[in-house]
């Protein structure tokens, strides 16, 4: 960590500020996060969930993506990819999906702080689980269909229907995984999707078939939300924050997205 990079960032000031954003107490609110962007926060990421969880309030409720993308085909790494020669054993090998311990892979900091919080539930997704924290926790991870990675019968379906906001703090809009669940409602290609989980019958290596999704044109997308939506843009800490509806994002995105990306024929 840069020492001299800045600013402080406390509990209390990150909470004042947060407040000052517009979040309110009781609200659901869906997270995407960078706390290097937040400057030296004291106690780290610890202290961002706290500050979040204050400014909730008790009856509110935050969620996170916690999401573990490397429990997945090793035919289809590339960052980096391993040898032809391993996949076999990789696929025998791979730990299952556990949603007290497998840790959270290229999420951020924040999200393994609230994947181990006090009283955090996780939803049983082996690659696109989601960790709430507060009462409504348990209505937003249940439920989980492992051939439904971020579609109706994901987490993000259940924030929709909760009425939650998405805070983007010192993360981009590339980062917005409710625009996924729009391209589940406008036809396009399927997957194969591979995993390790456990079963009643133990641990399986399971191929399911699930939407095909890209977060790769989220930025324009997002761009364009921004301009034509009420998006709240701040400052907290020294990151850009921006607090906006979850389910007016999801649906302009069901309009956006058909008429700027070529058709997807469906596998």
């Amino acid at each position: 960590m840069n020492l001299q990079a800045g600013p402080l960032c406390t509990r209390a000031s990150l909470a004042a500020e947060l407040r000052a954003l517009g979040l309110r107490p009781g609200e659901t609110l869906l997270v995407h996060s960078s706390l290097s962007s937040l400057g030296w926060v004291c106690g780290g990421a610890a202290t961002v969930v706290a500050a979040l969880l204050d400014a909730l309030g008790d009856a509110g409720t935050l969620a996170v993506p916690t999401h573990s993308g490397d429990n997945s085909d090793p035919a289809q790494w590339s960052n980096p990819p391993v040898p032809e020669a391993w996949w076999a054993e990789i696929r025998a090998s791979m730990p299952p999906f556990d949603a007290r311990t497998t840790p959270t892979r290229g999420m951020g900091a924040v999200p393994e702080a609230v994947r181990t919080w006090p009283g955090a539930l996780r939803s049983g997704h082996p690659q696109t689980s989601f960790a709430a924290v507060g009462p409504y926790a348990a209505t937003i991870t249940d439920g989980h269909a492992p051939d439904c990675g971020l579609g109706e019968r994901s987490p993000l379906a259940r924030l929709e229907e909760a009425g939650a906001r998405i805070l983007l703090l010192g993360a981009g809009f590339g980062s917005c995984t409710a625009f996924h669940l729009a391209e589940y409602r406008i036809p396009g290609r399927l997957v194969d999707n591979s995993f390790a989980l456990m079963t009643p019958q133990g641990r399986r290596w399971t191929t399911v078939r699930d939407t095909a999704v890209s977060s790769d044109d989220f930025g324009e997308l997002g761009a364009a939300f921004e301009k034509d939506r009420p998006v709240v843009r701040g400052t907290v800490g020294g990151a850009q924050a921006r607090l906006f509806d979850l389910a007016e994002a999801v649906a302009y995105a069901e309009t956006w997205l058909p008429g700027n990306r070529p058709p997807a024929a469906t596998a």
